[in-house]
This record gives C-alpha cells, sequence and structure tokens, in this order.
C-alpha cells in the first residue's frame, strides 16, 4: 500500500509530465529536446524519460516525433507544400531524420504519402480526417530497430444507420 505522501508525490509527478506532454502539443515546431522538457519541470533528462515513458508508454523524444508526423501528415494532405517545406514546418532541422522518421510511423515516404493522400480526404470534415489518418500503434515490431511501429488508420466508410 502507498503512503499518502508517496500518493501525494506521485500525483505532483503526473501533473509535471502532463505539463511536459502539453508544452509538445503546443510547441512541437520549436526546437525542443529533453534536457529543455526536464529543466522545465524541475527533474533530470534520465528521470524525465523514465517517468514519460512509465505514463505514456513511449519516451518524450518519441511523443514530440510523432506528433510533429502528426503534423506533417496534415500539411502534406494539403498538398500546397514541399515535402522539404512541411520538413521545416513540424520543427525537423533534417530532412533526411524526418523523412527516416516519417516512413518508420507512417510506412511510406512523405512523398509518396502526399501523392497517396492528395484526394483522400476530400469532403471529409477535418475532425474525421484527422481521426483516419492518424497514426497508430501496430504491435509487429520491426526486427532491425525493435520499436514498435505504427501505422495509419485505416480508412473506415461512415455508416448511417
Amino acid at each position: 500500500m502507498t503512503s499518502p505522501p508517496a500518493t501525494a508525490q506521485h500525483l505532483r509527478d503526473l501533473a509535471r509530465l502532463r505539463r511536459v506532454r502539453d508544452r509538445i502539443d503546443r510547441d512541437h515546431a520549436q526546437p525542443l529536446d529533453v534536457e529543455e522538457l526536464a529543466r522545465g519541470v524541475h527533474m533530470s533528462a534520465g528521470h524525465l524519460s523514465r517517468e514519460f515513458r512509465a505514463a505514456y508508454g513511449e519516451s518524450p523524444y518519441s511523443y514530440l516525433m510523432t506528433r510533429r508526423i502528426e503534423r506533417a501528415m496534415a500539411l502534406l494532405r494539403r498538398g500546397d507544400l514541399s515535402v522539404t517545406e512541411v520538413c521545416f514546418a513540424v520543427g525537423c532541422s533534417s530532412l533526411g531524420t524526418f523523412s527516416t522518421r516519417f516512413t518508420e510511423l507512417v510506412g511510406m515516404p512523405p512523398s509518396a504519402y502526399r501523392a497517396r493522400a492528395a484526394g483522400a480526404t476530400a469532403g471529409m470534415p477535418p475532425c474525421v480526417a484527422k481521426q483516419v489518418t492518424r497514426p497508430v500503434r501496430n504491435p509487429v515490431r520491426n526486427p532491425d530497430r525493435n520499436p514498435v511501429r505504427n501505422r495509419e488508420a485505416p480508412a473506415v466508410q461512415p455508416s448511417v444507420a
């Protein structure tokens, strides 16, 4: 059984982790690193990484990159920006790293995604398009790198019943 002071500390830590997650959601296009995020909540980078992973199932860096890739997917669906422009618009500083991470999370390179997604969400309300195209966890592990890969949610035809 957890003592009351330990429970209170755990709740304070969870609140700090939520502030980190909220900052990543809000400032994903800004230059962020784990050390800076940790300083903002008065934790060491290692402790923040361990606690964030325990609470949310992924590291702060992985969460940041997932947010950036989700935003990149939306920009690529619009079709008015090049892949390079999208890369820098979402806060990535390396086109190679962006393309590699995008391919890992989505399952195809950004240029192929842009070509495929051009008309895929036409006529769909933006809130539905965001949900349908959001990367989701795939339980199959990548044998080369061993992280859980993400994939785009399958398109589901809405039914009116």
